[in-house]
């Protein structure tokens, strides 16, 4: 029996090795059907595995953007999945996305059938997203099978010239600086990572990375070297990346120009007879106007209710502003995905201008009605459907002959789930407002107004006399 288990342990050994273990060492070795290093004597590639992560990737990517540097970020497909808006920011901003599996698992301990569903759905997940694929792959630790080393010629394999263990803490930031700083130079392909929460990594490895980086990113403009993404670094950019750099544009027909032109003329007359305001007039994307609720009771999160005769907020979304993001994005999820980010941006603005103005404050709710009605419960809405009548009826159809004319998929997505098109109501209390986007803003209108009470005119300080 002993003879027989070591029997089956060694054949197992034999061939792991063969699937996994010699064409690893025969990539890193020779470089043969990978991409090490490059060739250029200014230029580096910095790459970051395992992200994106909510915490730290956005941080990274302003530090990208303040010493004006790109990179290639091999992404896990789940975390890509869990926050779009990250992939797309680092699509918007230049940067280069490559598949790093959809978890983070060797490919060693995978079938070759598997593998190819992870960088399948990971490169999917990339594509609606950003609407371009990527053929750029880092398998996970860099240990490839025979799978990876005998890939269609389609699928570039990275791996890396220096690594410097940043994913662990104890490294510390000064250590890490110098391993880096080390190997700053022309053609060099850096391993770091922008998420520490793989097997083996610390889950804060990510700001001593940061640090260090800001300091390597300071030596090489000293230095004149520039970071670059990988395919500029491997020889230049490919045709369909140039073709990516440019916005993509529908061209509309005579009939929904018509529309287009009524519909912003509209708008206009509408803002100059209700004199709405704007929440961030440099970006405008929500209007709105202080009004008396008039309808039937709205029973909104944590047990708040908008009765009839309410004040409220009435919202409105900028008409063009719609208009401008459907015609130039290229899917529904990345239509889906810039609205997210503009109305991250848009309602701390909205609670600071509430918090400065008594009048709206004493409102008890913003209200608006709209068919982009699906995940605004992210932002603290709550979504209503609209009582039937001819309100609802004129609104449902009002609001479908725009998003025929504003979605990317223009009238084929008003043929697909068309129960879902319809308009609903959303609401948010104020005190939610102002609590989630608006404390700073609240302490500054309070302190502001405390400021105007001691400010009282001189003559009114002396006593009157008889």
């Amino acid at each position: 029996m002993t003879n027989l288990l070591q029997s089956i342990l060694l054949w197992l050994l034999y061939i792991s090795s063969f699937y996994a273990f010699i064409p690893s060492l025969v990539s890193r070795l020779f470089g043969f059907r990978v991409f090490r290093r490059g060739r250029s004597k200014t230029e580096f590639s910095l790459t970051f595995d395992d992200g994106p992560d909510p915490e730290y990737t956005p941080r990274l990517l302003d530090l990208l953007r303040q010493y004006e540097a790109k990179a290639t970020f091999f992404v896990v497909g789940e975390h890509a999945a869990r926050h779009p808006e990250l992939i797309q920011r680092i699509h918007e901003e230049g940067h280069l996305l490559g598949i790093h599996n959809y978890i983070h698992k060797t490919n060693w301990l995978m079938r070759p059938r598997t593998v190819r569903d992870q960088i399948q759905r990971t490169g999917q997940i990339i594509q609606e997203v950003t609407g371009e694929r990527t053929c750029y792959y880092r398998p996970p630790w860099g240990i490839m099978n025979l799978f990876d080393f005998f890939s269609k010629k389609d699928r570039r394999i990275i791996l890396w010239s220096s690594m410097f263990e940043d994913w662990r803490s104890s490294v510390g930031v000064e250590k890490l600086t110098d391993r880096m700083l080390k190997e700053l130079r022309g053609g060099e392909v850096m391993l770091l990572h922008d998420r520490g929460t793989t097997l083996g990594a610390d889950a804060h490895a990510p700001e001593q990375m940061l640090q260090a980086l800001e300091v390597v990113l300071q030596e090489a403009n000293r230095q004149r070297l520039q970071s670059v993404r990988i395919d500029t670094l491997m020889g230049g950019v490919t045709v369909s990346e140039l073709k990516s750099t440019s916005q993509p544009q529908t061209h509309l027909s005579f009939w929904k120009r018509m529309v287009v032109a009524l519909w912003l003329g509209w708008e206009k007359l509408f803002h100059w007879v209700y004199h709405l305001q704007t929440a961030s007039p440099e970006d405008p994307l929500l209007h709105y106007r202080s009004r008396v609720y008039h309808g039937a009771l709205v029973e909104m999160s944590d047990g708040h209710v908008i009765r009839n005769g309410d004040p409220v907020i009435e919202l409105h979304f900028d008409n063009k502003k719609l208009f401008d993001l459907g015609m130039t994005s290229r899917s529904s999820m990345h239509l889906a995905i810039r609205m997210i980010r503009a109305m991250e941006q848009q309602l701390p603005d909205l609670a600071r201008q509430v918090a400065l103005e008594p009048e709206l404050r004493s409102a008890k709710a913003l209200y608006g009605v709209s068919m982009i009605n699906r995940g605004p419960e992210k932002f603290g809405f709550t979504v209503r459907e609209l009582a039937p009548g001819p309100f609802s009826s004129a609104s449902k159809v009002y609001l479908k002959l725009l998003l025929s004319v504003i979605h990317p998929a223009g009238t084929k997505r008003l043929k697909q789930r068309s129960e879902q098109l319809v308009p609903k109501m959303i609401a948010m209390p104020l005190d939610v407002l102002l609590g989630r986007y608006g404390q700073h803003a609240l302490v500054a209108a309070t302190t502001e107004q405390s400021s105007e009470e001691l400010l009282v005119p001189e003559q009114d300080l002396v006593p009157e006399r008889n």
